[in-house]
């Protein structure tokens, strides 16, 4: 296999914490939208907001399982109309904006740990004329978000960064790796997806064609569909590349 293109996942790849942890900054995002929404003139209880916070997941979780997705403007949408159907006419684009910068942003005031091999790995992949994007789903925090926590980590070389929220498109449905390697140029044959997810994944990139290199801590495979390799963590990746593309040449 002539290996041209290697694509990763976030959450529980570049990133160790997994997508559910995006879910500890809930009180951040809360508070935040708790004090524009004042600013405002618009009361909401921190137990009402709660409520309407679970309420608008209901509804991302909805869209989230047809692997679909829409952008940060909209998670905010669903959770004042939760509060209040007339809200999101009444606080105008200014207070919209305001809002969205609240609930967005709290991952950056703690960002989730790092894989401490990326930078070397990416580095090494790099090095080699390997294209490397990024093609993940999201939470709660957006893509851009995600990005800047991923450049602040030193991670740099990535031509293409394809997040669902920026798309519309969730893992696995294919077409999020396909949108992702006519940007890079690069054929399904001469790419290899790396993430943890063995549907997401695993299931996924197979479907769209790629190879596919899954991460996990025990080095075992967890997918019904066997990966193409397993690594650990990403200080392995360069080596199991290697022997992916060495098993593989014709």
């Amino acid at each position: 296999m002539h290996i041209r293109a290697v694509t990763f996942d976030c959450w529980g790849t570049l990133l160790l914490d997994g997508p559910g942890s995006d879910e500890r900054y809930k009180p951040h995002r809360l508070s935040g939208i708790e004090k524009v929404l004042e600013g405002l003139g618009v009361e909401a209880p921190r137990q009402r907001l709660s409520e309407a916070y679970e309420q608008s997941g209901q509804r991302l979780a909805h869209t989230w399982n047809k692997n679909r997705d829409v952008p940060v403007k909209a998670h905010v949408i669903a959770l004042l109309e939760a509060l209040d159907s007339t809200l999101p006419r009444r606080i105008g684009p200014a207070g919209l904006g305001a809002l969205m910068e609240a609930y967005a942003t709290p991952a950056l005031m703690a960002p989730p740990a790092v894989d401490r091999g990326a930078i070397a790995a990416l580095r090494a992949l790099a090095n080699n004329g390997i294209a490397l994007s990024v093609v993940s789903n999201t939470m709660r925090t957006p893509g851009t978000i995600l990005g800047q926590i991923l450049e602040r980590a030193g991670l740099t070389a990535f031509k293409v960064m394809t997040f669902s929220d920026e798309c519309g498109i969730r893992k696995p449905n294919p077409n999020i790796f396909h949108l992702t390697l006519r940007q890079l140029g690069v054929a399904p044959e001469h790419a290899v997806h790396v993430g943890d997810d063995p549907i997401l994944d695993v299931e996924g990139a197979r479907e769209a064609g790629m190879a596919v290199i899954q991460v996990v801590g025990d080095g075992r495979a967890t997918a019904p569909m066997k990966p193409d390799g397993v690594v650990r963590d990403l200080r392995e990746l360069p080596m199991a590349l290697a022997a992916l593309a060495g098993s593989t040449a014709a």
